[in-house]
C-alpha cells in the first residue's frame, strides 16, 4: 500500500458520500438559496435539517475528528486525516453541503477543542449538543483595532475575579454568529498582559446570550452576507463568566489555537480543492457547449491550456493536502506545521486561478448568482487571510527550510549588523 492509497472504509465512504450529493445536495441548490432569500435570511433552514437527518440515518456524520482527538471513537467513525481528505474535498465543492453531514467550520474546530481540552462538564454541556448537529457555535479571535495576524495583538481581557472571569473587548470575523442557532463562542483574551509573551492568553466558553454579548453588525465578504451562517462583529462588555468556563487552564490559548487551527486550515484545503475540481468541471462543460469565433470554446488552445493548466494545478494542490494529512497522521500536527502552511498558501492561490479562468469562459454569467463561480471565488479569496495570511504561512515554510539547512533565523537575526555605509 502507497501513502495515499484509499483505505477500504474510506473508499466506502467517499461511494456513500458521492451518491447522496448527487440525489440530495445538486439538486438542491437552487431550493437552499431560495429558501435563504425567503424572509428574514438569519434563520437556519429546514431544507438543510432535512437533509442532515437523512445523513445522519445513512452514517454520514462527524467525519472530521481523527483517532487522536476521538481516541475511543464515540463521536464518529474515527478517519484519519488523511482518509477525511476525500470527503471534505467532496463536500466542499457546494458551499452549505459540509453542514449536511456536521462537518462544518467553526464547528468542527470548536468540537476538535473540546474534544481535546474540554473538562467533562463543558463537554456535557457544549459538546454533545454540537456532536449532535443541534446547535451551532463561533469562534471569537480576530480584533478589528490590532493586526490579527499576529495573534499574540490581541487586546481583549479575561481578568478573574473571585470565582469568575470579567470579560472585555471587541472581535470581529465571528464566523456563525448570524445564525439563529449558534448558541456558545469560544474567546480569546489575556489573563496575563505580564506573562512570557506566547503565554498572555486564554480560551474561555461565553454563551452568545450572556448579558454583556452584543452582536453590532454583520460583515459582507467582497458583498455577500453569507447568510443563515454570517461573519459578525461583537462587543464583549463586562460579561461575567464562572471559572468553569475556562478552557485548559490560564496562559494556555495560544497552545489551544495552535492545536484547533492545524486541522482547521487543511479542512479549508480540502474543500479548496473541491471547489476547484468543480470549477474545472463548469469550465470543460462551458466550453463544451459554447461557440465564438466559429468554433466550439473546446476547440480554441488557449482553452485547452486553460483547462490543462487548472489539472495539473488541482493534482498538485490535492497532493501537497494529503501530504500534509499525512503528516498530521503520522508525527502529529506540530511537527507537520510546515506542510500545514505550505498547502495553506497553495491551495486557495490554485483555487483562484482555475475559478477565474472558468469566470472567464462563462463571461458575465460567471460573475452572476446564475453559477457558484462569484461566491467561490469570494471565498478563495478570503481564505488567502482566514486562519491566518499568506506571508505569514510563506515564514514558516521558510524558517523550516533554514532549520533543515543547519541554520536558526533567531541566531542569524542576532548576528545582524547594521548597513555598511560608503
Amino acid at each position: 500500500m502507497t501513502m495515499f492509497d484509499v483505505t477500504p472504509r474510506a473508499k466506502k465512504l467517499r461511494e456513500q458520500l458521492g451518491k447522496f450529493m448527487e440525489a440530495h445536495i445538486y439538486p438542491n441548490e437552487d431550493k437552499v438559496a431560495a429558501e435563504i432569500n425567503t424572509g428574514d435570511r438569519w434563520h437556519h433552514l429546514d431544507l438543510i435539517e432535512n437533509l442532515k437527518d437523512k445523513a445522519r440515518a445513512e452514517g454520514l456524520w462527524n467525519f472530521f475528528l481523527p483517532p487522536g482527538s476521538d481516541p475511543e471513537g464515540q463521536y464518529g467513525p474515527g478517519l484519519t486525516n488523511l482518509e477525511y481528505t476525500g470527503l471534505c474535498e467532496m463536500m466542499g465543492r457546494v458551499w452549505w453541503a459540509p453542514e449536511v453531514f456536521n462537518c462544518s467550520a467553526p464547528d468542527t474546530g470548536n468540537m476538535e477543542v473540546l474534544a481535546r481540552y474540554g473538562t467533562p462538564e463543558q463537554q456535557e454541556q457544549w459538546l454533545k449538543p454540537l456532536l449532535s448537529g443541534e446547535i451551532r457555535s463561533g469562534f471569537s479571535m480576530t480584533e478589528p483595532d490590532v493586526a490579527s495576524s499576529d495573534a499574540t495583538n490581541i487586546q481583549s481581557s479575561v481578568v478573574r475575579d473571585g470565582d469568575e472571569y470579567v470579560i472585555n473587548g471587541r472581535k470581529w470575523w465571528t464566523s456563525g454568529a448570524g445564525d439563529d442557532r449558534c448558541k456558545i463562542s469560544i474567546f480569546m483574551g489575556k489573563t496575563d498582559p505580564n506573562a512570557e509573551r506566547h503565554l498572555q492568553q486564554s480560551m474561555i466558553l461565553i454563551p452568545m446570550d450572556a448579558p454583556g454579548v452584543t452582536k453590532e453588525r454583520m460583515l459582507t465578504v467582497f458583498g455577500y452576507d453569507d447568510a443563515p451562517h454570517g461573519h459578525a462583529q461583537m462587543t464583549f462588555g463586562d460579561v461575567r463568566m464562572p471559572a468553569s468556563n475556562m478552557l485548559l487552564g490560564e496562559g494556555r490559548g495560544f497552545e489551544i489555537a495552535q492545536g484547533r487551527l492545524g486541522p482547521g486550515r487543511i479542512h479549508h484545503c480540502m474543500r479548496l480543492v473541491g471547489q476547484a475540481e468543480r470549477a474545472l468541471e463548469l469550465m470543460i462543460k462551458r466550453s463544451a457547449q459554447r461557440t465564438a469565433f466559429g468554433k466550439p470554446l473546446a476547440l480554441h488552445q488557449h482553452t485547452r491550456e486553460m483547462v490543462a493548466q487548472s489539472r495539473m494545478e488541482i493534482d498538485q494542490a490535492r497532493l501537497l493536502t494529503m501530504r500534509a494529512a499525512h503528516m498530521m497522521d503520522t508525527v502529529g500536527n506540530k511537527a507537520a506545521k510546515s506542510e500545514i502552511a505550505a498547502i495553506k498558501v497553495v491551495a486557495p492561490n490554485v483555487a483562484l486561478r482555475v475559478i477565474d479562468r472558468a469566470i472567464q469562459l462563462y463571461g458575465g454569467e460567471g460573475v452572476c448568482q446564475d453559477t457558484p463561480l462569484a461566491l467561490m471565488y469570494a471565498q478563495a479569496r478570503t481564505l488567502r487571510l482566514a486562519d491566518g495570511p499568506d506571508i505569514v504561512h510563506a515564514e514558516t515554510v521558510a524558517k523550516e527550510e533554514y532549520r533543515r539547512q543547519g541554520f536558526d533565523t533567531r541566531q542569524l537575526a542576532g548576528r545582524s549588523q547594521a548597513p555598511v555605509t560608503t
